[in-house]
């Protein structure tokens, strides 16, 4: 049975099944990442009980990539102009683990995050599904 969403599936029953993604990031500083996440990126959130923060995200779009080992996720955000972004959350006191490369399919950067680790960053050079195409 081909469970491909495409011309052999109603993407509007394939729609239901799935209504959203959750994302987790681990890091050694909860409260710091948390901070970051609301004053600085502006994202808005609930409080899921406890005081236990969820975020929203604007929209998103999942890849699939092959690779020889066992497999692992990578999150990024995506921004429309990198180089504008980066200077904006510069002037916000956030840092960059890595320069601004060109990957071919997008510029790419990293954030350094609170408690250590790095958030993706970059600007994609494909269609995005989301967004219509001309």
């Amino acid at each position: 049975m081909d469970r491909r969403v495409g011309p052999t599936i109603d993407r509007e029953r394939a729609a239901l099944m799935i209504t959203g993604a959750h994302a987790v990031i681990f890091t050694g500083d909860a409260d710091a990442f948390r901070t970051f996440l609301s004053n600085t990126l502006g994202f808005a959130s609930v409080d899921a009980g406890g005081g236990w923060l969820i975020f929203a995200l604007p929209p998103a779009e999942l890849a699939a990539h092959p690779t020889d080992d066992a497999g692992h996720h990578e999150l990024y955000l995506m921004c429309d102009d990198v180089h504008a972004t980066v200077d904006e959350l510069e002037r916000k006191g956030v840092r960059f683990s890595r320069p601004i490369s060109d990957e071919g399919f997008g510029l790419l950067t990293a954030i350094e995050l609170p408690g250590g680790g790095e958030l993706g960053l970059y600007e994609p050079r494909h269609p995005i599904p989301s967004q219509p195409t001309a």
